[in-house]
């Protein structure tokens, strides 16, 4: 073998090594969350599918959630602790399946992080709250941010605007 092919050779090892080195946060680890359950406690307030989704990471199919299709005004709270983390006003028709907003309630309310997993580099998004996994962000949304936040329903769970206290 030449040394072209050697090097080349090395180089896709140490790709695919550095790619399999790359970490994730697990939600199991809650030390930098304000909420912090045991294992436990989260399976005994969710469901099981809602643990697979907030703790575990998993992701329900496309146009299958209670709010891919859902178009009433209110807030997207957490299905983990109630932190509020969309508005209906920022909600939109993305197409892809599962509710989409352009922005988070607050500047405050979504952790962020890389995901590499499933061969795919995207950014996860979590509760700042309880780090429960809500799904991920994208760049291809509509303006003002152009951000797709791409949520599992069963992550959240929706107040209706009718539900809040008038100010």
């Amino acid at each position: 073998m030449n040394h072209l092919h050697r090097f080349a050779l090395i180089g896709m090892m140490l790709t695919a090594a550095a790619c399999q080195a790359q970490t994730t946060t697990n939600t199991k680890d809650t030390t930098m969350f304000k909420v912090n359950k045991t294992e436990e406690e989260w399976r005994k307030q969710l469901s099981p599918f809602e643990y697979q989704v907030l703790r575990e990471k998993g992701t329900e199919r496309a146009f299958t959630g209670e709010y891919w299709d859902h178009h009433e005004d209110g807030t997207y709270t957490c299905k983990g602790c109630g932190a509020p983390l969309f508005s209906s006003n920022e909600k939109f028709d993305s197409g892809c399946g599962w509710p989409s907003y352009y922005d988070a309630i607050d500047s405050g309310a979504i952790v962020t992080k890389p995901d590499n997993t499933l061969g795919m580099m995207r950014t996860e998004i979590m509760c700042a709250k309880c780090g429960g996994h809500l799904g991920h962000v994208f760049d291809d949304g509509p303006k003002p941010t152009g951000l797709r936040y791409c949520v599992n329903s069963a992550s959240v769970q929706f107040k209706s605007s009718d539900d809040q206290p008038k100010k």
